[in-house]
């Protein structure tokens, strides 16, 4: 076939790097995203209701609108923004399909009491492993714990493109390959030729300090997607699609934010690259680690119990995100992944079901700086010399949401995201 796409011997070295390390059958796809998609429409139903943190990505908000469900926002822990389990009442239980995980910037949500309260309701774990590749929780690593979980080849590696889903019954896998083949766009070559060139692109920018102007340039031309953390959501068009759901056509122009090639099958430029990007994976995390390390010592830091992980960012709590990133900025270091607001406050009761308990979500999006851990001694000096004062989370009592939450907790920072999506 023309550029190798579409071709299931081209996916088997990837998919056969992934078995190894998680220990379970996978499936190469070309993004997190459309991983996701599949996996939503395998194990849920249109019309089912799937819990999910608030504190995510607005993509993979719109993707589990186009698989035909209707988000319901957790509760979350207001130092790490992990789903909060025991904030999450009985009544909302009861009414749940589904329960995906974020696992946000590669702190675990608590797997182990997900996959035994899922199975106490007859109902699937599904883990977005996006931020977490590298992540281990009660010794196992993120990913297996659920039905399915859904990787990305876009954060830690670096690939900017394609990721896993990855399954706990071999029996489902050849279902779900044939969904994603019927999903896929195929291969362009100018597609490809622009992929292979964009690395080189991006160093000269930075190089000659002309990251800034570049993004100017999309600005100017209308082809920066995002001017605010989160993008438009269009609410009269959001209810048009969601009357043609299940369908990911109708979410596409939300879907593809980020990522025009999510659904695009692979060529043999990103396959040559993914692969050979995957195979130093441990190497990258083990960069990662030292990173993480090396922030957890810092102020603005929130002690975690058990070991360290090679988190894809830590998220540093501080007082004031908008100096904190300004100053990082002065040195031409992006604060990319923000989620503020939370998915509730940002789309509403039309669209989600809120969280029980938003204020501790809400504190978190607010405080959270997320930095390169590639980066921490810089990012760390940075900080220091700019005076940024670090954020303690408030105490906020498990499946009560208080009486007010204060105005400054939902207020939206000033730093836009500069970074792609899953």
């Amino acid at each position: 076939m023309a550029l190798g796409e579409g071709c299931p011997q081209a996916y088997a070295p990837l998919e056969e790097l992934m078995r190894r390390r998680l220990g379970r059958e996978c499936l190469y796809v070309p993004s997190c995203r459309l991983g996701l998609y599949l996996a939503l429409r395998h194990w849920c139903r249109p019309g089912d209701r799937v819990l999910m943190s608030p504190v995510n990505d607005d993509v993979i908000f719109f993707v589990v609108l186009a698989a035909g469900l209707r988000p319901v926002q957790a509760p979350l822990r207001a130092d790490d923004g992990t789903i909060d389990v025991a904030a999450v009442p009985e009544s909302v239980w009861r009414g749940l399909s589904a329960v995906l995980t974020t696992n946000l910037y590669g702190s675990p949500d608590p797997a182990p009491e997900l996959r035994a309260r899922c199975d106490r309701s007859g109902i699937p774990l599904l883990e977005d492993a996006a931020h977490a590749i590298g992540t281990l929780v009660a010794g196992r690593p993120v990913g297996s714990f659920g039905d399915a979980s859904v990787f990305s080849l876009s954060k830690h590696t670096g690939a900017g493109t394609g990721g896993f889903l990855t399954v706990a019954d071999p029996a489902v896998r050849e279902d779900l390959a044939r969904a994603r083949d019927a999903l896929l766009t195929p291969a362009r070559l100018p597609a490809e030729l622009a992929y292979g060139l964009r690395p080189y692109a991006e160093a000269g920018l930075r190089g000659l300090r002309l990251t800034g102007a570049a993004r100017a340039a999309l600005r100017l031309f209308g082809r920066q997607e995002r001017t605010d953390i989160r993008m438009a959501l269009r609410p009269e068009e959001l209810a048009r699609a969601l009357e043609l759901a299940p369908s990911l056509d109708a979410f596409d122009s939300w879907a593809r934010v980020d990522m025009h090639g999510y659904r695009l099958a692979p060529g043999r430029i990103r396959m040559r690259r993914t692969q050979r990007l995957l195979a130093g994976l441990d190497e990258r995390l083990a960069a990662h680690l030292r990173g993480t390390q090396r922030l957890s010592d810092t102020p603005w830091a929130v002690p975690r119990p058990g070991p360290a992980q090679p988190m894809f960012r830590v998220p540093l709590l501080v007082e004031d995100r908008a100096a904190a990133a300004a100053a990082l900025a002065r040195r031409r270091i992006a604060v990319g992944y923000l989620y503020d607001p939370p998915l509730d406050v940002y789309a509403g009761d039309h669209f989600t079901d809120a969280s029980p308990a938003p204020a501790a979500a809400a504190w978190f999006a607010r405080h959270a700086l997320p930095v390169d851990p590639l980066r921490a001694d810089l990012v760390a000096a940075v900080l220091e010399r700019a005076g940024v004062r670090p954020a303690r989370p408030p105490l906020f009592a498990p499946g009560r949401a208080p009486a007010r939450i204060p105005p400054d907790v939902l207020r939206r920072p000033a730093p836009p995201r500069s970074a792609p999506g899953a």
